[in-house]
């Protein structure tokens, strides 16, 4: 596997991604429409898919690419592909929040491998390298890497967690299962920047009991893992798994591994 050109070719489309994003963002208005499971869609994401799926089959002509926007390669079934969401977060878009994220990842036999993370409101771009190893690139983003920070999970104190939690998906289900751990603060954070935020070691538990589909965790498990994180499914705490049928996932967690997991 070509990892320094997959790593190279996935942070350069992601960053051409972001600046379309970033010119739709920019305007006064833009038009949102419905999905057909009721999820909101833009211009903004179209364009970025675009860009992301023709640069990857221009690439990696042998590597199928399976992404959000186009339906029919829901399909798809591989045991190596690309998995693309081209605008997680788009509710926070909509509502210029900033919390929207560029996803690309790399699976390879149900494991995110390598991934970028591109938050284009906010500049933080994170992604792992040839290695498998997670960075965070400062900015601006340009043809050649700025400088690189690698990220390391945090090592938590039990009677102090720092949780992060989705802004736009809070639940019930999810507060009441932070409420059994011992936690000293809170972040809230949006779209797939809420893995990155415990590969980065400024959180170290992120419970997900509510649906989410493949595309919209696998670039932020690829980052989380390259850290030295972990993803697990919440009912067993087996490893959140890729190429499920549906690409649907089950509840997970996402911590450092010195978070003591509690049962479903």
């Amino acid at each position: 596997m070509d990892y320094p050109g997959i790593v190279s070719t996935i942070r350069r489309l992601a960053l051409e991604a972001g600046d379309a994003i970033l010119s739709v963002y920019g305007r006064d208005d833009f038009d949102v429409r419905a999905k057909a499971d009721a999820s909101p869609v833009t211009e903004a994401d179209e364009l970025a898919d675009a860009i992301i799926a023709r640069g990857l089959v221009s690439a990696f002509p042998e590597i199928p690419v399976v992404t959000e926007e186009q339906a029919d390669s829901h399909r798809l079934r591989a045991p190596v592909f690309f998995l693309v969401d081209p605008l997680d977060g788009t509710k926070e878009f909509v509502q210029r929040r900033g919390d929207f994220t560029v996803n690309i990842a790399l699976i390879e036999a149900g494991v995110p491998t390598r991934g970028v993370v591109y938050a284009p409101a906010q500049g933080r771009l994170f992604y792992t390298d040839a290695g498998g190893r997670s960075l965070e690139e400062a900015g601006p983003h340009g043809a050649e890497p700025g400088a690189l920070s690698p990220l390391s999970v945090s090592t938590p104190d039990p009677a102090a967690l720092v949780v992060v939690a989705s802004k736009s998906h809070r639940d019930q289900a999810t507060d009441d299962y932070i409420a059994r751990y011992r936690v000293a603060d809170f972040r809230s954070a949006g779209s797939s920047l809420k893995f990155c935020l415990v590969a980065a070691g400024e959180a170290d538990l992120y419970p997900r009991l509510g649906r989410t589909m493949e595309w919209d965790t696998a670039a932020g498990q690829a980052v989380l893992l390259g850290a030295g994180g972990r993803v697990v499914r919440f009912d067993d705490h087996a490893p959140l798994a890729y190429g499920k049928r549906g690409f649907e996932n089950p509840f997970f967690i996402a911590c450092a591994p010195g978070v003591e997991l509690l049962s479903a």
